[in-house]
């Protein structure tokens, strides 16, 4: 995405008025993540194929959309999870949503803790453990720091209560953590790295030869 976010809807106006250039700025600037967040519903072999479909309709209706940076990017996603459910439903597939949304809405919402759980991560390896998490954890962490919608936009695109999606990708991004202090152990446990346990050493006994020489040999079951 640009880093300015008035460059963006200086873009979005300008493609608004026919600029195919400035379309193209849109599109490089909003689809390597929108991709991100279709892969977390479609999985990675659709999710090139729905995302065009998504970009298609978004050319087409894009002269009826209202608003800045940030209300661009949960009206391109809401496209995106349209077309990625119809997808679903087209193969006969349901998307696997974890929890009773009934249960969220009721907490307080939480702090976001993406810094902890994202700094660490690169992007493929983020994606791959976010498809851990149960559907909407995975949906909520993916709109609010992935594709970097505020709550309320985040919420308009789940059809959910901001608070709601506060704790749902609060709830993720904890388990995002644990799930890289899982992989951080694993990788430093693993045989052959710097951080790994050495196996334990057999215990020995000496003996003295006829010469003086000491020798060590392994004890066995019978020396104990």
């Amino acid at each position: 995405m640009l880093g300015d976010d008035a460059e963006l809807t200086a873009a979005v106006l300008a493609a608004q008025d026919g600029d195919e250039t400035a379309f193209r700025t849109v599109y490089r600037a909003v689809h390597p993540r929108m991709l991100g967040y279709v892969r977390t519903l479609v999985g990675d072999p659709d999710a090139e194929d729905v995302a065009s479909e998504a970009w298609l309709q978004i050319a087409r209706d894009l002269d009826r959309f209202e608003g800045d940076a940030d209300r661009f990017r949960g009206w391109a996603a809401r496209i995106a999870r349209n077309r990625a459910l119809d997808h679903i439903r087209m193969r006969g597939r349901r998307p696997a949503i974890g929890g009773d949304e009934t249960e969220l809405t009721g907490k307080p919402a939480l702090s976001d803790t993406a810094d902890e759980a994202m700094e660490a991560l690169a992007t493929g390896d983020a994606m791959a453990l976010i498809a851990q998490l149960p559907q909407d954890q995975a949906e909520a962490v993916v709109l609010r720091v992935v594709v970097g919608l505020d709550a309320k936009s985040a919420a308009q695109t789940l059809g959910k209560r901001p608070g709601a999606v506060r704790t749902a990708a609060h709830r993720g991004l904890k388990r995002l953590a644990e799930l890289l202090g899982a992989e951080s152990s694993r990788a430093t446990n693993a045989p052959g790295s710097l951080g790994a346990v050495p196996p334990p050493r057999q215990p020995s006994t000496s003996t003295v030869t006829s010469a003086g020489v000491t020798q060590s040999r392994t004890r066995t079951q019978k020396d104990m």
